[in-house]
């Protein structure tokens, strides 16, 4: 330890000075990846889809640091958060949005299907709530195996317009199944506002409706979020079934793509102003700086790391070559066992 970092606190609202940095560097590098991607988009160098995860990294950075690399997540089509907070390859996960060779799914699935089995990230998908019912099948596998790992499903609320949501939490519920559902609400289902597409907007009702027990918080603050879920992982461990969180959080690029739906007339400037000023990590660096747990130039030089790293990235990226004909030697049918 410097002797700088002697007299540093050691926690924020019960959580120590290691895990307050490491969710930072997280979102930092999420939001960084997410910044770059929508630079190479404008700069037309990405053809693919890209729906970016900016403004939401404390769900998935919260949620995340409560899992070992053996606990399965499953994703959505708004992807790159998760498997980064999984632990994924910054480097892969840049050639696959580029759609090279030596991308975490060979280049051939691009931004929505990302794949890293090694991490406990079998997939993510472009139909929303297509692996909601995939989680709770690992769930299922899981259980059956008589081991003590679980599963997340990450989804947002426009999840809870789709029949599968609610098959899927009546076969957990039934079955205790250990499957985490994290729906991400960020208040509009494709471009239209939650209103328009719910009568019943209480997702939570919803969910203990199927009878999976569920808990609403504050999506933007990743302490809260870490703790909450820390609770609910250290129960589903224990075979208290599966739990249902819906974290309230705000998307700061439009639904796809790097622009902003102001100029769409999708929503107001007014209503994206007021979220940005909940900015997830700005929050977190405030309480970091009036807490001493870190210095603005502690903040300055991690941020200047992280963005040298997924610059690096990104331009080996544009180099690597492209996928070939043949099928690519890194998959085969054996890294998509089930560890035994």
């Amino acid at each position: 330890m410097k002797k700088s970092e002697a007299n540093l606190p050691r926690v924020i609202d019960g959580v120590d000075r290691n895990s307050i940095m490491q969710m930072h560097r997280e979102m930092v590098t999420i939001r960084t990846v997410e910044n770059t991607v929508a630079e190479s988009i404008l700069r037309k160098e990405i053809g693919c889809p890209c729906h970016l995860y900016s403004g939401e990294e404390a769900v998935a950075t919260g949620v995340c640091m409560n899992l070992r690399n053996d606990d399965w997540i499953y994703s959505s089509h708004r992807s790159h958060g998760h498997f980064i907070a999984k632990g994924g390859n910054i480097e892969r996960l840049m050639a696959e949005i580029y759609c090279r060779r030596g991308g975490v799914s060979g280049g051939r699935g691009g931004s929505m299907h990302l794949s890293s089995p090694e991490i406990g990230f079998p997939g993510s998908s472009a139909i929303v709530s297509g692996t909601i019912s995939l989680a709770v099948g690992s769930a299922l596998a899981f259980k059956t195996m008589k081991t003590d790992r679980i599963v997340a499903s990450f989804f947002g609320d426009g999840a809870a317009d789709e029949g599968v949501f609610y098959e899927s939490m009546n076969l957990a519920a039934l079955y205790r199944l250990p499957v985490l559902f994290v729906c991400e609400n960020n208040l509009y289902s494709t471009h239209m506002p939650i209103s328009e597409c719910l009568a019943n907007t209480n997702l939570i009702k919803k969910a203990e409706a199927m009878g999976v027990r569920g808990i609403r918080i504050d999506g933007n603050n990743v302490i809260g979020v870490f703790k909450t879920v820390k609770k609910l992982v250290g129960g589903m461990r224990n075979g208290q079934g599966p739990r249902f969180v819906e974290c309230m959080t705000y998307r700061h690029r439009g639904h796809v793509g790097p622009n902003y739906d102001i100029d769409k007339g999708l929503r107001s400037k007014d209503e994206l102003d007021l979220w940005m000023k909940r900015d997830p990590i700005d929050l977190l660096e405030r309480k970091m700086i009036k807490s001493k747990i870190a210095t603005v130039k502690d903040l300055d030089r991690i941020r200047d790391e992280i963005r040298n790293r997924v610059e690096a990235a990104r331009n080996r990226a544009k180099n690597a070559p492209w996928p070939s004909c043949k099928t690519d030697k890194a998959f085969n049918e054996a890294s998509w066992r089930v560890n035994e």
